[in-house]
């Protein structure tokens, strides 16, 4: 049998992720010194009382589905929460549905919205899943590269050159991966008024909304006037609860686009793991003082690892949020794969290329922060030797 004739051409001609195939490469080098800062996970257990929820959720026997949008409860904590953080309401009967991961909360809300050839705009480099999402909905995704010099933002004078007439959607995905980018309230202003008198929505994935550094707090793009009656808001708690892999998060937005949200999760999914969701009604209520802890923990290892990198010349721009830098490599004289690749094989430090994240990574490198203050340690003392090393062999 030929399979060609048979797949979902766009889904068989789109590449695995960038970020992944290093990963898998790492796992694939036998050798029990390897260290790898390629992957977004991080190495904090999901707080004790959240688990205990879960455990005792299961003790209590409550396995059954839930409503195809979640737990009323937890859709009401969520209101709660946003509401504390953003002064922004939330309906939880209406505008919130409780998702698999923020992943699918991600590919739910662009189907909802996304007709064949229409337009999405991703500023680039960002996270792997959004180009690949549009296009398995029929739309077409547009690369808005942003640069350094800007810190990694998305500029109103960038989004308005890559408006069209076709164009349906803008992902904001703010605070970045892989740059640490931060959009802050003027930025986000600016778009507003480039947005305004249109009908282009906007989903804002802020799944790394709580990781933010220095004394601003994150704002919401559902805090900007002109936003919220436009944005589709993703967040989750994979990363700021440190609950990976209980896949779970949420999507929210105005009712006349949840009802669909919600028809295609019904189809789909039914809904989220009822274990994770009563643990996470608990993360929800009283889950604040983990996240703090465990920021001011990445802080710290933020202004370590930064430090290392631009002393031995790997220039890096200062990631204001998630747990993630992302150097130049260009003083190697190698490109992002290529210095990624013998890094791997020769010093077994495993981070991911630039160019894994889209058009504008080239030249640069990954490395994510959210492990331990020695793994990153050794991690930067190998890259250094591996720099001297390439000096030596161009001499």
């Amino acid at each position: 049998m030929d399979y060609s004739k048979v797949l979902n051409t766009t889904l068989a001609s789109l590449p695995p992720s960038g970020i992944r195939r290093f990963f898998d490469i790492a796992n694939e080098v036998k050798a029990d010194d390897m260290i790898s800062l390629s992957i977004g996970e991080p190495d904090f257990a999901t707080p004790w009382h959240i688990r205990e929820k879960g455990i005792t959720s299961l003790e209590q026997g409550k396995t059954w589905y839930s409503a195809n949008a979640g737990l009323l409860e937890l859709r009401e904590a969520i209101s709660r929460r946003i509401a504390r953080h953003t002064a922004v309401e939330f309906d939880p009967r209406s505008e919130i549905v409780v998702t698999v991961g923020g992943s699918e909360a991600l590919d739910i809300g662009i189907r909802a919205l996304v007709n064949t050839g229409d337009e999405v705009l991703v500023p680039s480099p960002s996270f792997v899943c959004y180009a690949p999402l549009v296009a398995m909905a029929g739309g077409v995704p547009v690369s808005i590269v942003t640069k350094a010099e800007n810190g990694f933002r998305l500029t109103a004078d960038e989004l308005r050159a890559a408006i069209t007439p076709r164009t349906k959607l803008l992902i904001l995905p703010f605070p970045n991966n892989p740059t640490g980018a931060v959009m802050r309230r003027e930025h986000l202003e600016a778009i507003a008024d480039v947005l305004r008198d249109t009908d282009i929505m906007v989903i804002s994935d802020e799944i790394y909304g709580a990781l933010t550094y220095g004394d601003a707090p994150h704002v919401s793009a559902v805090q900007i006037e002109g936003l919220r009656e436009r944005t589709l808001l993703v967040d989750g708690f994979s990363k700021a609860y440190a609950m990976t892999g209980w896949r779970l998060g949420y999507i929210c937005g105005p009712e006349p686009v949840m009802k669909q949200v919600v028809k295609l999760h019904q189809y789909a999914i039914m809904c989220a793991p009822t274990t994770a969701q009563h643990a996470a009604i608990e993360a929800m209520e009283n889950g604040d003082e983990d996240i703090a802890y465990m920021r001011g923990e990445y802080d710290a290892r933020r202004r370590l690892i930064l430090q290392e990198l631009n002393d031995m010349g790997l220039t890096c721009f200062e990631p204001e949020g998630a747990f993630y830098v992302f150097p130049s490599i260009q003083i190697s004289g190698l490109t992002s794969e290529e210095f990624c690749e013998q890094l791997l094989l020769r010093h077994h430090v495993a981070i991911v290329p630039g160019t894994a994240f889209g058009d504008g990574g080239e030249g640069f490198a990954r490395i994510s922060y959210c492990y331990s203050v020695n793994h990153i340690m050794e991690a930067m003392k190998r890259i250094r030797r591996f720099l001297q090393e390439l000096k030596e062999e161009a001499r």
